[in-house]
């Protein structure tokens, strides 16, 4: 076969594997309107929704959050039958009454302008379809909606601790994910969520009395009045007043809406305009006022490690509970000592980049974003707060190791619904998730991680990428062969564990003998202190990596040769003399999470 065919036959193949990703899209037209005495609302929704499968759809499905917050619920059933106290919840389901639970109701539901029946499962609406959406095709669903908010019970609903009136998270029935992996319908137990990439048009219509803060940019601040732009929002008279909102490429919409809100901007970096709503609580606000800096550097900072916030605003916004990402805002309580209010927002700010420009798929790898944004946000509040830590993942490390010892540790591939213990889905989705880059960092080296995360950012952005993404990025930028780490991180519950066995008397020097205690492999780093004061390194890589990671230290480093994983023991020999020897370190960076420390170095006898 000519030169010639071999290179065409090789870039249809190339195409082909760029061609295989798709994802849907669902432009959302909607328009809400809120009765704040009833904590009723209602509204009317357009969706185009575009089959970018290389399927036909016979059926769509929509998610209704809401009716999970009441008594009987399948949430309200896991929130008792669970092995342990979900903590995130402070109230009991089944202990709310009418004017406390929420619900969703969909009616008049179109594909098309032909009216379907759907069945109604709780929170997922199932709809069998009119006529089906071929491949590349789209169509129009139109419904009508009304809702209940539900107290605040776990990030959404009303009247919150602090006094905030609404907090709308998960509020309008939306267009489940379809992927390759098949439909995302998983009905909602308070967990995580999936959702359509699109863009959102959105009017809110409420008492004049209310701020409102929301996904999106505000079209109308004219109309809404000058009390918006100015800070200085007075009460006005009774009546109604409607927000119009836009929100391009996003895959939800959150807003909030209190009469006691001040409204703050502050100039973030690359012209964007970071806003922040808070409670006129005297209590409070020098703390919002000094966090407003300080989200600009965090923003400049992950921008520099990862790649460019790619929307022109972000708001912080007070209401819900605890603090939960939303698209270009997060929803965080505000009554915090300052460490705290700068930690839920260092952490919050960052699943702008890990969730909602990387859209993982929370429910089945949690880890990607809450572990990738616990690992950042770490490095960020280390920076910024000038804590000056020596190791500030040591938070996220040591909840791993908790988990390991704990006996109720779950692979971190278990979808997020299934965790037996709540604190293991807690400390998988988070610590576990922070340490998989801390290990990345380890095996490839600091630097190398992050050329890995922009170049994961840049090549995934706006799409929903799927571990083995990450993997092949990191292989291609490191040349190490990965998948080995990735099945033994995330797929088992194997650990880490090795030991220094024996330092001996060899003819030729000294003979120091490792032995590797648990299933799961790594590369090792070795730090010889000798008592003359020199020091020397050795660097032992694994069969399986198929390569080596650059010196990351300022000494030279001996290369030994590969340990294969099959044997447990391996041996090296120096070639000096074991009375010369002061210590011996394995991991010197500390970095190996390693589950038992106390046989990873010797120490000469005095």
């Amino acid at each position: 076969m000519k030169p010639f065919v071999f290179f065409f036959l090789g870039l249809i193949m190339f195409q082909s594997a760029k061609s295989q990703y798709w994802q849907q899209a669902v432009d959302y037209t909607m328009e809400v309107a809120l009765d704040h005495k009833s904590a009723t609302y209602s509204g009317v929704q357009k969706i185009v929704y575009t089959n970018n499968s290389p399927e036909t759809l016979n059926k769509v499905f929509y998610h209704l959050y809401f009716n999970a917050f009441k008594p009987g619920s399948e949430m309200a059933v896991r929130q008792r039958s669970s092995a342990d106290k979900n903590t995130r919840f402070k109230i009991s389901l089944d202990s709310l009454a009418p004017n406390q639970a929420g619900y969703l109701r969909v009616s008049g539901l179109t594909q098309n302008g032909v009216l379907l029946n759907p069945i109604d499962s709780e929170t997922i609406l199932e709809v069998p379809l009119n006529s089906p959406i071929a491949p590349g095709k789209s169509a129009l669903f139109e419904l009508a909606f009304e809702g209940h908010v539900p107290d605040v019970i776990r990030r959404a609903g009303k009247n919150s601790s602090e006094g905030v009136a609404f907090s709308m998270a998960q509020w309008y029935p939306k267009m489940a994910e379809y992927d390759s992996e098949g439909w995302n319908a998983d009905p909602y137990t308070g967990r995580e969520f999936h959702g359509v990439w699109g863009d959102f048009d959105v009017k809110i219509t409420l008492d004049k009395d209310f701020m409102v803060a929301a996904s999106g940019y505000l079209q109308n601040a004219e109309t809404i009045g000058k009390g918006y732009s100015d800070r200085k929002r007075a009460k006005t008279k009774k009546g109604k007043i409607t927000w119009h909102y836009i929100a391009p490429m996003v895959h939800d919409f959150t807003w909030a809406a209190d009469v006691d809100y001040i409204h703050d901007t502050y100039p973030g970096p690359n012209d964007v305009d970071l806003h922040f709503f808070y409670k006129n609580d005297p209590e409070i606000i020098e703390n919002w006022k000094k966090l407003q800096p300080h989200t600009a550097e965090l923003m400049e900072y992950y921008n520099s490690k990862i790649g460019q916030y790619p929307y022109k605003q972000y708001s912080v916004v007070q209401g819900g509970d605890g603090g939960m990402e939303y698209a270009m805002l997060t929803l965080i309580t505000g009554g915090r000592k300052y460490g705290s209010l700068f930690g839920v927002t260092a952490h919050e700010l960052a699943h702008s980049w890990f969730q909602h420009v990387l859209a993982t798929n929370e429910t089945k790898h949690e880890w990607m974003d809450e572990g990738f944004t616990s690992f950042i946000s770490s490095l960020a509040e280390n920076e910024i707060l000038n804590q000056n830590k020596d190791f500030p993942l040591e938070g996220s490390y040591r909840g791993y190791y908790a988990l390991a010892a704990s006996g109720g540790e779950m692979p971190q591939s278990t979808n997020a619904n299934r965790y037996y213990h709540n604190y293991a889905y807690e400390r998988t989705a988070y610590s576990k998730g922070a340490v998989f880059l801390g290990q990345l960092s380890y095996i490839v080296g600091k630097e190398k991680v992050f050329e890995i995360l922009q170049t994961y950012y840049n090549e995934w952005k706006f799409k929903h990428p799927l571990p083995n993404d990450l993997r092949r990025i990191a292989e291609r930028i490191s040349g190490i062969q990965l998948q080995w780490f990735l099945t033994d991180w995330t797929q088992t519950t194997n650990t880490i564990n090795y030991s220094i066995d024996a330092v001996e008397e060899a003819p030729d020097g000294t003979t120091i003998r490792l032995k590797r205690k648990e299933v799961m492999p790594m590369p090792l780093e070795i730090l010889i202190q000798y008592k003359n004061g020199e020091v020397e390194l050795h660097y032992i890589p694994i069969s399986l990596m198929r390569g080596e990671k650059e010196n990351p230290y300022s000494l030279e480093w001996k290369i030994q040769p590969d340990w294969p994983w099959a044997n447990l023991n391996y041996s090296f020999t120096i070639d000096k003399e074991k009375n010369q020897i002061e210590a011996i370190v394995i991991d010197p960076s500390n970095l190996m999470a390693d589950i038992d420390k106390t046989d990873n170095f010797y120490v000469a006898p005095k």
